[in-house]
């Protein structure tokens, strides 16, 4: 299979990446016109389990799957479902850029299961790369003081930074049972499986609780939309270019997307981030991506 040069790639991943940081900033204007979190996940979901079922159909890919893999693709749907519907419900309460960037965490996430389960043990290079993760998240939300200060700053972010945390913890362990339940499984038809269960089961979840609400004006369905368009296409894309990637790693640059995040809702939202949270920002997406290139 034909290679795109490397420059070519890695221009493309950057779209990418913008493309995704997008779908949160029309999420949030979704939210903030009457649309509820668990709808964004039906759309968002059964939009994507669409694009991707007719890339299939395009590219003639079988879907059949044996029956002890279908069943696991279908719990691993019902964990993203979860992790989605947090994730959303973070977007919704914080600045988009801090909700991504908190939920970026997930590497270290699954780090830390993989040791825990003796799969691997990560070199001290990737812990010092988490700790300075850490310090970037601390500097980037703004929660690095003392006594009233801090409990003034958490009462404003604690409920968004959970939700926000909650997906990170839910979506590493889905990267490890991706692993070792679905190993060798075509990344399209994985992904076909869990976006379409998730949106199955979040749809069952909203009708059951009364959760679903669409938007209410113009712009509420505007949101909807382009956040169903914005994920659907750019992980259609991302699974099309990735088997003419030259190298692998180059997937890391896939990290741009909260730094696209942090101009994207300035530009878009009106939400601004102190210098030093800008800081804290780069911190964290860099020392991200040193985890994900640390040779274990």
């Amino acid at each position: 299979m034909r290679s795109y040069p490397r420059w070519l790639g890695i221009a493309i991943l950057l779209v990418i990446a913008t493309v995704f940081a997008l779908n949160h900033v029309a999420a949030r204007v979704a939210f903030d016109h009457g649309t509820s979190v668990v709808t964004g996940v039906v759309f968002r979901s059964g939009g994507t389990a669409l694009a991707l079922l007719a890339l299939l159909f395009i590219l003639r890919t079988p879907i059949r799957l044996p029956p002890l893999t279908t069943r696991r693709a279908l719990v691993i749907g019902a964990l993203i479902a979860l992790q989605s519907y947090c994730l959303y419900a973070a977007v919704a309460r914080l600045p988009v850029a801090l909700a991504l960037l908190t939920f970026n965490i997930y590497p270290m996430v699954y780090t830390f299961i993989s040791w825990a389960a003796g799969v691997e043990r990560p070199l001290p290079s990737a812990l010092v790369a988490m700790v300075v993760a850490l310090f970037g998240l601390a500097l980037a939300l703004d929660i690095a003081h003392t006594g009233e200060a801090l409990t003034d700053r958490w009462a404003e972010i604690g409920v968004g930074v959970a939700f926000a945390t909650g997906a990170s913890l839910v979506f590493g362990s889905v990267l490890f049972l991706n692993a070792r339940w679905l190993h060798g499984v075509d990344g399209r038809v994985r992904s076909l499986l869990t976006m379409a269960s998730c949106s199955v089961i979040a749809l069952a979840g909203a009708t059951a609780t009364g959760a679903f609400a669409l938007p209410h004006d113009g712009t509420g369905w505007l949101g909807l939309s382009l956040l169903t368009l914005f994920y659907g296409s750019a992980i259609t894309v991302f699974f099309v270019v990735l088997p003419h990637m030259r190298a692998t790693s180059d997937v890391a640059v896939l990290n741009f997307e909260p730094v696209a995040l942090v101009f994207l809702g300035w530009a878009i939202l009106g939400q601004t981030l102190a210098p030093t949270q800008i800081a804290g920002a780069f911190v964290v997406v860099g020392a991200i991506i040193a985890l994900g290139m640390a040779k274990h």
